[in-house]
């Protein structure tokens, strides 16, 4: 599956691309606002953009009407008090004035030492790298644990990168490499192993037909419940 983008006036449309045996180019807009684009065996990206642009004010028209649904998350306010999640488990916040900045999780609390606890944005920041670390060894770690799931169906091993994204938990590039959310690091470790799974098996079914739920039934049989309790997760 190749992640894609068109511009459609002011607004950017993110799809997924993959191919198939069929005549026609179908478009998926999803619950979670993601959209899934299959066309035909020798289609051009050139020419499926065109199609998904010319689509463009029917995309944009149910993302509007899904996003009436998501699960509304209070914005981070980033400051004492808040509840933030890692690894599945709520931890209180603690903004401490520190002439050292460093973020620790202790005694069941998240301390962020800065020297002004009053900078929110940069509060944030150093939370977020303190994500960013933890995220890279967990995942690395799950992706270690899974890869053998799907190892004797013929795949290769994949390069893994972290990025922040806004509608997806996790996709994966046509040159074999996984893109996770950082956001994953929230949830528990079970269901990043649901995230890294799918997209293991999207490197030999680069679509989500038959034979990649198929493939996925074999190698994880309680993947439903997974995504179910994923897609419930308050985080943000």
């Amino acid at each position: 599956m190749m992640q894609q983008a068109v511009q459609y006036g002011t607004s950017t449309i993110q799809y997924d691309l993959q191919f198939a045996s069929r005549k026609t180019l179908g478009i998926d807009v999803h619950p979670d606002l993601s959209v899934t684009v299959t066309a035909p065996q020798g289609s051009s990206p050139a020419e499926v953009a065109a199609r998904v642009q010319k689509r463009g004010a029917w995309i944009l028209r149910q993302q509007r009407e899904f996003e009436l649904y998501l699960p509304l998350v209070p914005p981070r306010q980033y400051v004492s008090g808040e509840t933030h999640r890692y690894l599945g488990k709520q931890y209180r916040l603690k903004v401490v004035a520190d002439d050292e900045e460093q973020v620790k999780l202790t005694r069941g609390r998240l301390f962020v030492h800065t020297p002004d606890p009053q900078d929110r944005e940069w509060v944030q920041r150093q939370l977020t790298e303190w994500y960013r670390g933890h995220a890279q060894r967990i995942f690395t770690e799950r992706l270690e644990a899974c890869f053998p799931r799907v190892a004797k169906y013929g795949v290769a091993y994949p390069e893994l990168e972290i990025r922040q994204m806004e509608k997806r938990w996790g996709s994966c590039t046509a040159e074999g490499k996984i893109l996770l959310n950082l956001r994953l690091i929230q949830a528990p470790k079970e269901l990043i192993d649901y995230v890294v799974t799918h997209e293991l098996c999207h490197l030999l079914e680069h679509h989500h037909g038959a034979a990649f739920y198929a493939l996925l039934d074999r190698v994880m049989l309680d993947w439903r419940a997974r995504r179910q309790r994923l897609n419930q997760l308050d985080v943000a």
